[in-house]
């Protein structure tokens, strides 16, 4: 086995509350309501999210393998850690907590990269992109959520969207098209 890949997963944390609310927003990312996550998605309403990338010290990202157990891309290499932001909840909150929640990282902070606006591509979510910059500790997978994963160089994730992107999350391709994988600024 590849030494870059790291231990499946952890023990499963609680699982989330059914019915956990996330902010409905209009065009321009305001609020309107608050409705359960499944709801929105079935009705393709807007709403916030957020991705995470995480580095070690090689400059490597780290790519997570969803859990077969999940509603969208079950099984798909997606980024770091990513999520909803809950109702009430601020973006960075929610980069923190599902950070720490499907890899067990917990970040000091949090650096802003970039804002997507919602629509089709996105799933109909305003994405807000953070890097937690190079982190030294091993993630560990929350196995309700994470089934794995292994840090990746430029190059082999180049040729993971150029010969596989079937295997990897849209957010994931989007990402890399985006050239928001690799900034050549990443804090230490």
């Amino acid at each position: 086995m590849n030494k870059r890949y790291l231990a499946p997963s952890r023990p499963a944390l609680p699982p989330v509350t059914p019915g956990e609310l996330i902010e409905i927003v209009d065009g321009r990312d305001r609020p309107l309501a608050a409705m359960d996550i499944s709801d929105a998605h079935r009705q393709s309403l807007s709403h916030r999210a957020v991705l995470i990338l995480v580095y070690d010290p090689g400059r490597k990202i780290y790519l997570q393998r969803r859990s077969l157990a999940k509603a969208l891309y079950p099984g798909r290499w997606d980024v770091s850690a990513s999520g909803h932001v809950k109702a009430g909840e601020s973006r960075e909150d929610a980069a923190l907590r599902e950070l720490y929640e499907e890899i067990g990282i917990s970040a000091a902070g949090l650096k802003l990269l970039t804002e997507v606006p919602a629509g089709p591509e996105t799933g109909f979510e305003f994405v807000s992109v953070f890097s937690a910059g190079t982190v030294r500790e091993t993630p560990q997978p929350n196995a309700a959520e994470v089934q794995g994963g292994f840090f990746c160089d430029r190059t082999e994730l180049a040729g993971l969207v150029e010969r596989c992107p079937e295997l990897l999350t849209p957010g994931l391709v989007y990402v890399w098209e985006q050239n928001f994988l690799f900034p050549p600024d990443m804090r230490s």
